[in-house]
């Protein structure tokens, strides 16, 4: 039987814009109430999610102000609400850790964007705890860094690594790879971590869980 032909048609998610999978004749392929979406056209993994929340672009911004609309590259931080605006002299990371057991085969996940430029970073870790691959996913980002000079913004997910790294928690565990990071972080003339919710629609953040799960059945090299 021929393959069914797709298309991608641009639209907006949860105030991203994404690329909704198409029939040949452009409309939504809908399946239980859902319809699959992806945020970058070259990447290779996609999202089924509830068909009502997908939104042509125009559609969702006709009822705003001028003033109010968004940049396209505005983050949600969890814990404060503020926006941040991905700005082209700062580099930006979004950090996951996946494991399958808990402890159990383990993945790091890793997005860095700078000057409109990215790098995607995608590897096995062995095995280890869900917050050990959350710490080093965040160690090997900052290891990735050339300079330290420019402002560095950290996107992550996990309220371990965020408390441990940014709000004075106590390690009972992992203290020598908590310890090695601060040190790492102490070489940086800038830097901030940012919490944001996980699974809520946010490019960086999804795509760097994307890159940790699939890491997760990896060999390790």
């Amino acid at each position: 039987m021929e393959k069914e032909k797709t298309g991608w048609k641009r639209m907006k998610f949860r105030e991203n814009k994404v690329w909704l999978n198409t029939d040949n004749n452009g409309r939504p392929i809908v399946k239980n109430g859902k319809v699959l979406i992806k945020y970058q056209l070259e990447q290779d993994y996609e999202y089924w999610v509830h068909e009502n929340g997908v939104q042509p672009i125009e559609d969702s911004d006709v009822n705003k102000k001028a003033s109010d609309r968004k940049p396209d590259k505005y983050e949600s931080d969890e814990k404060s609400g503020t926006q941040f605006e991905e700005k082209a002299d700062e580099i930006v990371i979004y950090t996951d850790g996946a494991s399958s057991g808990n402890p159990g085969p383990s993945g790091v996940g890793i997005l860095l964007r700078f000057g409109g430029h990215e790098k995607e970073i995608s590897k096995h870790i062995g095995a280890a705890t869900n917050n050990i691959a959350e710490l080093e996913a965040i160690r090997a980002a900052l290891l990735e860094l050339k300079r330290t000079d420019l402002p560095v913004k950290i996107f992550t997910d996990s309220s371990y690594a965020y408390g441990v790294l940014t709000l004075g928690w106590k390690a009972k565990k992992n203290t020598e790879l908590v310890k090695s990071i601060k040190k790492i972080i102490s070489k940086f003339r800038k830097l901030k971590f940012h919490k944001v919710k996980g699974h809520a629609g946010i490019d960086g953040n999804e795509r760097a869980n994307y890159l940790a799960t699939s890491a997760v059945t990896k060999t390790k090299i």
